[in-house]
């Protein structure tokens, strides 16, 4: 396997090409013969579901394989052609420890140094500034004291952009840059994709998003089971797609099984009141920060809770309080009528198991050396006091229900796409059994068709089970239309809540009103419509 710099010119050719790649782990090939070229100023597209090799394509790129992988073929990349990588979860490229303002400062250090040292500092603030706006995020000075933790998954993706910026990246491999964003700020995301590419650099998208897809790009490339089933430029492959695969992705429908019956009669099984929520800029030590006030909000039994917002406006730090994550709050969560300790290590095993929370990175909530039905049978044991025989049976049948076979339970965690392991997240959490189930995010990583099962599965839960109840964090308004209420957040407050058909047709508030604009907007803008 080579990953060779040549001289290609960006006039005369592609900055980086891959040839008849072929990745196999333990006998199950992931990619195989697989053929790209990415050319300056151009977006080459990546479409397919989720396991279907993008991600793997996409790090070949940068020379990153799975452990254990046998590599076969040729990436090759032109002389000086950096290629700067926009994972899908970027907590997990982000060091945790180091705030925003040294992420990117030690980039731009390096790239001073010719100046005289009594400018390097002004110079280094402005390029880091400007990156920052280049990557979408306006409000940079704000974010540079924080901590990646403090930052919503939307705004922590733009501090990747901006760092592969700073690099000054000739490739740019996006991989499913518009996940978990709201309407306004997937927008915002296609434009500066637009413009990167404006800028004479290659993108290479990883993605599902058909709408983004047909934005962006000038060549696509449909991957199914490792393969490239279907290529060509993209306005072909809109108006006349050759491969029933991807007739099938373009021709899927938006509607959805609404999730659940109930009215929501009864008293709530959770309730919040009064919860202001904080960060602290610079550490536990630091100037607190007001981020969310939601005085008064309720789940009922066997109904469905969309919250809903734009990036950053505080859906991920109100599910993490519910889930004893965020201790630095004030308040109280109601679990029936008792009031539940602020953080996990206060909760005894019953309320552990009473509110289970599946994270929109996936990646990032398992142990990557044990394998994944090890990890997931582990929540019947703990909190269930399940005998382990029993544990591992009744998590076979929860993954196989859930689309992930034996095969690829047995596997550890970097062995599995994102999609695969979010369908192993939703398995340990219901394997808890419990009354309230937090979702954030979980269907933002996957194709139409895929995401239409799992949102049926969700129905089909709520269907059977009378004393389980779901809270959807959620970017998505045609997602959300399909709970029974809907909570608006917007800058850390809670401006409106309500039944959805009414929040969705006749919104009270105008940031409400706003975010139903701009979704129409962006859905008529990405189709050509």
């Amino acid at each position: 396997m080579g990953l060779e710099p040549e001289s290609v010119g960006p006039d005369i050719g592609p900055v980086a090409a891959i040839r008849g790649l072929r990745v196999e782990i333990d006998g199950r090939v992931i990619v195989d013969g697989v053929n790209l070229e990415a050319r300056p100023g151009t977006v080459t597209a990546l479409v397919g579901a989720s396991g279907s090799g993008k991600t793997t394509t996409g790090l070949a790129l940068l020379g990153e394989y799975p452990p254990g992988a046998r590599i076969g073929g040729d990436v090759r990349l032109a002389s000086e052609g950096l290629v700067g990588y926009v994972p899908q979860h970027p907590a997990a490229v982000l060091n945790p420890a180091r705030r925003v303002s040294a992420l990117l400062t030690d980039i731009a250090r390096s790239q001073v140094r010719h100046l005289p040292r009594a400018r390097r500092r002004a110079a280094v603030r402005e390029r880091v500034v400007r990156a920052l706006a280049e990557a979408q995020l306006p409000d940079g000075e704000t974010l540079l004291r924080r901590y990646p933790h403090q930052l919503s998954g939307g705004q922590q993706q733009r501090v990747v952009l901006a760092q592969a910026l700073l690099l000054g990246a000739r490739v740019i491999v996006a991989d499913e840059p518009t996940t978990g964003q709201d309407a306004l700020t997937k927008s915002r995301v296609v434009g500066q994709l637009a413009a990167v590419a404006a800028r004479g650099i290659a993108v290479v998208l990883l993605s599902h998003d058909l709408d983004v897809v047909r934005a962006l790009a000038d060549d696509v490339l449909v991957m199914r089971a490792g393969r490239i089933v279907e290529s060509g430029p993209a306005e072909r492959l809109w108006s006349a797609p050759r491969h029933p695969w991807t007739r099938e992705q373009l021709g899927a429908q938006r509607e959805f099984t609404p999730l659940g019956r109930s009215a929501g009669t009864g008293e709530p099984v959770l309730r919040i009141r009064g919860l202001i929520a904080r960060h602290r800029d610079g550490g536990a030590h630091g100037r607190p920060t007001t981020v969310l006030r939601v005085p008064d909000l309720a789940l009922y039994p066997g109904t469905s809770l969309a919250v809903v917002g734009r990036s950053g406006s505080g859906k991920t730090t109100l599910a993490r309080c519910l889930a004893g994550l965020h201790r630095d709050h004030e308040g109280e969560v109601l679990l029936g009528s008792t009031a539940l300790p602020r953080t996990l290590r206060s909760r005894d095993r019953g309320q552990l198991a009473a509110v289970q929370y599946v994270f929109q990175d996936s990646r990032a909530a398992f142990d990557e050396h044990r394998p994944v039905l090890h990890q997931v049978a582990r929540t019947a044991v703990r909190l269930r006091g399940t005998d382990k025989e029993a544990a591992r049976q009744e998590t076979l049948t929860t993954l196989t229900r859930l689309g992930l076979p034996k095969d690829l339970a047995d596997r550890r965690p970097p062995q599995l796409s994102g999609g695969e392991l979010q369908r192993a997240a939703l398995a340990r959490a219901l394997l808890a059994r419990p009354r309230v189930l937090i979702c954030d995010e979980i269907t933002s990583g996957l194709d139409t068709l895929n995401r239409r099962g799992l949102l049926e599965l969700l129905a089909q839960l709520l269907r059977d089970r009378d004393d389980l109840s779901l809270l959807l964090i959620t970017h998505d308004l045609d997602v959300a239309a399909l709970a029974h209420h809907i909570a608006v957040l917007d800058a850390g407050e809670l401006v409106e809540q309500g039944a959805a058909p009414r929040v969705l047709t006749a919104p009270e508030h105008p940031v409400t009103a706003s975010l139903l604009q701009t979704a129409a907007t962006a859905r008529a803008s990405t189709r050509g419509t």
